[in-house]
């Protein structure tokens, strides 16, 4: 898919935590549009596609001049108070445009210059794994999230297409963890998947997340029901992992193999 790349100049990039992040200071995003076009993703239904000409996915907005403007907010946010950073709230900051535009890395770089208290990372790209030399620089004040919704590439592809394939996440959290990143698997939003997961997961990281329609989409599952998720899930007969208890299932699997301070539940799995 050819993707329509604009160039924006912001002139803040830094925005306050609400919602669904309010237990952050600041949220932050290199990109606007995220070229992955997962089909549960909530931002589609937010404004800044729904008065956007193209389909979600089709576009990407790259922001410049990202790390000097950004070093130049922490420097006045650190003045105020603890800043916070969730990175990203409304795009993957290592979606395939990153490896030649490295707006993210730009970011880090600044961070690591004038390094927050905190920095959340979450992605679903094994990209990731090229800036370990930031993390490392930023110790105990980083965390790095990788999206493991399912452990079945077919269900992957069913939901999520453009994204990349479970096994490169799997070997990036390997990765990351070796490096001694602090990290979790998100398994966010539920997917389908076997009673092998929570096994698979065990073997990667000691910490998880477990998010779903209902609980992570800031809308109570409003936002979903607009897109029409449950379809796919009807199509692949599959349809009980749609229901409101269905995260239970796979906590109770997840039991098995980790402790319970290890098993992180919706808001509670993304905060500082």
């Amino acid at each position: 898919m050819n993707i329509d790349k604009q160039k924006t100049y912001p002139k803040r990039l830094l925005n306050k935590g609400s919602g669904f992040l309010s237990g952050y200071s600041h949220t932050l995003n290199p990109y606007t549009g995220c070229a992955f076009a997962c089909s549960y993703c909530y931002v589609r239904q937010m404004p800044v596609q729904l008065f956007r000409n193209q389909d979600w996915g089709e576009w990407v907005d790259v922001k410049q001049n990202a790390g000097q403007l950004l070093e130049k907010e922490l420097k006045s946010a650190k003045k105020k108070g603890s800043v916070t950073i969730f990175m990203s709230s409304s795009t993957d900051p290592y979606q395939p445009i990153e490896y030649k535009e490295r707006v993210t890395r730009q970011l880090l770089e600044a961070m690591v210059h004038e390094q927050p208290d905190f920095l959340f990372v979450q992605t679903r790209s094994s990209l990731v794994t090229r800036d370990i030399d930031l993390f490392q620089q930023l110790k105990d004040k980083v965390r790095i999230s990788i999206t493991i919704e399912t452990d079945s590439d077919e269900i992957r592809k069913a939901f999520s297409p453009s994204a990349p394939p479970i096994a490169g996440r799997l070997k990036a959290l390997a990765t990351l963890r070796q490096a001694g990143i602090p990290t979790q698997a998100a398994i966010a939003p539920l997917l389908p998947s076997s009673p092998a997961f929570a096994e698979l997961l065990h073997t990667y990281v000691d910490r998880v997340c477990v998010d779903d329609f209902f609980m992570g989409d800031g809308s109570g599952g409003k936002r979903t029901e607009r897109l029409n998720i449950e379809r796919i899930f009807k199509e692949l007969n599959l349809e009980k992992w749609y229901e409101k208890d269905a995260y239970q299932k796979l906590i109770s699997r997840l039991y098995t193999y980790f402790e319970p301070e290890q098993i992180r539940v919706s808001k509670d799995g993304f905060l500082p």
